[in-house]
């Protein structure tokens, strides 16, 4: 019996650590999305020095699952959970680069000549934010429909990348003198697309930790 109590409290423990990274990343999402509207290198620079910690919580999240696996030995929904959280874990942690990774073309575009051309990536970073909260949602409360509806958003964000893109070559057609600027506002259409894949693989972890059902890539998806 005390075994027992002594595994659910690792449960605890390790549930509240991914919720932990998840409300980190989530805070750099947002800041991410202002220095993006406003292309502001100072939010950006604040996210390349805080990356370390992201990625400490990552470490000491998978050493905690890993702990648990080897002292418990858990099956069924115990261990789907564990296996879950590793995934999630690494997805969170590669949101968090990939905010390092828009933050770097940032820095670059706040010193170089600005275009006349501007792409209103808000509405993509919107999406970006309500499927990263509504995933770490469905996690907190095992919300099986919340993780599909996620799941369903990834191809709008898509669609906003293919429209940037189409916009944005466009522009560079017109203007080869700021080629530039114009491949650092492509790049991070393309790391907004990746960070939103994150998110969905996110919601793809919840239900599998719920059904025991992998949905992947689409496949069991309704």
């Amino acid at each position: 019996m005390a075994a027992t109590k002594h595994f659910h409290r690792e449960l605890e423990k390790i549930k509240k650590m991914i919720l932990s990274i998840g409300a980190a990343v989530e805070d750099r999402v947002h800041l991410i999305g202002k220095a993006i509207e406003s292309v502001d290198d100072k939010p950006a620079e604040k996210i390349i020095h805080d990356d370390h910690e992201i990625d400490e919580m990552e470490v000491e999240v998978e050493e905690e699952c890993l702990k648990v696996l080897a002292l418990h030995q858990p099956v069924a929904a115990d261990l789907r959970f564990i296996i879950a959280v590793i995934k999630i874990n690494n997805d969170l942690e590669r949101i968090g680069d990939q905010a390092v990774n828009i933050a770097q073309r940032i820095k670059i575009m706040a010193k170089q000549d600005h275009h006349d051309f501007v792409f209103d990536y808000s509405p993509m970073v919107e999406k970006v934010e309500f499927m990263l909260k509504r995933s770490l949602d469905a996690l907190v409360n095992m919300d099986i429909d919340l993780a599909l509806k996620v799941c369903q958003l990834d191809d709008e964000v898509d669609d906003i990348k293919n429209e940037a893109y189409d916009q944005i070559k466009k522009a560079m057609k017109r203007s080869s003198d700021c080629l530039g600027y114009l491949i650092n506002l492509l790049l991070i259409s393309r790391h907004l697309e990746r960070l939103a894949d994150h998110t969905t693989n996110i919601a793809e972890e919840v239900i599998y930790m719920i059904e025991g059902e992998i949905v992947r890539h689409g496949k069991n998806l309704p």
